[in-house]
């Protein structure tokens, strides 16, 4: 039987008692060893959003690895879009707890708030056609009525519109759509969308959105589902279409 190599450093665990033979490396020599152990430092916040992280002869000689094993574990957080890397001047951390509801909205952009319309309104157009009062349907009416009596004005046309979309989510007279579409309307308030806003609501696209609303109005009083959810799809793919172009 081979001996013990004797001349290995040993350490002995506090909890156990037992002695453990070190391999002479302190944090281990696997690259997804390192990988993991620099995962956790950026997801705890070690190395901050935007921070530039020590340069591969620092971390090599940090983690007793080679300063290949360090380009190989900062490729792999790269690729899971944890840091990015720039030529000449280092590597950076790109990762960014988003602690609440105001963070996401402030890194929400128009595009994204308008993708995850698409996703939703056409079904709270349903919901709205099956269950809204007369008292909800007034609401969305007076919401309508704001949207056209802002006589092209950007900033009045936009808070009409978010009245008549909340005013829409109201109708559907679900409560978790109703607070899922506050959470989308919290985007508008953030510069990206006030930026995007100022090219975008133009008085020709205003008049034009004012004829969608107003048709899509008629369509969710008279119960008429198919057009209502027709229109509502048109409306907000157009929308789509404007903000691309407006991009």
């Amino acid at each position: 039987m081979k001996a013990a190599d004797s001349s290995a450093p040993v350490a002995s665990d506090p909890a156990t008692g037992v002695v453990r033979r070190s391999t002479g490396n302190r944090v281990g020599v696997t690259t997804s060893n390192v990988a993991a152990q620099l995962r956790r430092r950026i997801l705890e916040g070690e190395y901050a959003y935007e921070e530039r992280l020590p340069a591969e002869r620092s971390l090599a000689e940090q983690f007793g690895v080679s300063r290949g094993t360090i380009r190989s574990v900062l490729e792999i957080l790269e690729q899971q879009h944890l840091v990015t890397r720039q030529i000449g001047s280092g590597t950076y951390v790109t990762h960014r707890e988003i602690t609440n509801q105001q963070e996401i909205a402030s890194v929400t952009s128009p595009l994204e708030m308008n993708e995850v319309r698409i996703a939703i309104e056409p079904h709270m157009v349903q919901l709205a056609i099956a269950n809204a009062s007369s008292r909800e349907l007034e609401e969305l009416r007076d919401a309508l009525r704001q949207c056209e009596d802002c006589d092209g004005d950007p900033e009045k046309f936009a808070r009409g519109d978010a009245a008549f979309h909340m005013a829409l989510a109201h109708c559907s007279r679900n409560k978790l759509m109703y607070w899922l579409y506050e959470r989308i309307s919290e985007v508008r308030r953030y510069s990206q969308w006030r930026t995007m806003k100022a090219r975008l609501l133009t008085p020709e696209r205003i008049d034009f959105y004012n004829r969608q609303h107003r048709g899509l109005y008629e369509a969710i009083v008279a119960r008429d589902t198919p057009n209502a959810i027709k229109l509502i799809k048109d409306h907000l793919y157009g929308v789509h279409d404007d903000l691309l172009e407006t991009n």
